[in-house]
């Protein structure tokens, strides 16, 4: 089974995590790491999740259809895309509720 967001099994030893940020290489900002930016990766992570769930819809089409019998597979295609989804939900709700901590901090 594949990770949908591409969080899981990376280690501390041999995986880049992305929670941890990459040695800076930029020598004109030392406080500032390259890598990729999270805007880039949680429309990646969007785009694996509709991609998912659109790879759900087609194989229920099929089961319904009778091109496929495999109602196991077609199960387990819907979780995955429903349990990506659900991931990508509880991330958007945790960067609102930093906004909205953000937002009533006083200068």
């Amino acid at each position: 089974m594949s990770d949908p967001l591409g969080l899981i099994g990376q280690n501390a030893v041999g995986g880049a995590s992305p929670f941890r940020p990459a040695a800076p290489t930029n020598p004109q900002a030392p406080g500032v790491p390259e890598g990729p930016k999270f805007k880039d990766l949680l429309m990646k992570n969007i785009e694996q999740v509709n991609q998912l769930q659109q790879d759900a819809e087609v194989a229920i089409e099929d089961l319904v259809s009778g091109k496929r019998d495999d109602v196991d597979a077609v199960m387990m295609a819907k979780q995955k895309a429903d349990l990506a989804f659900q991931m990508l939900q509880q991330v958007r709700n945790k960067m609102m509720d930093a906004y909205e901590e953000i937002r009533q901090m006083r200068v």
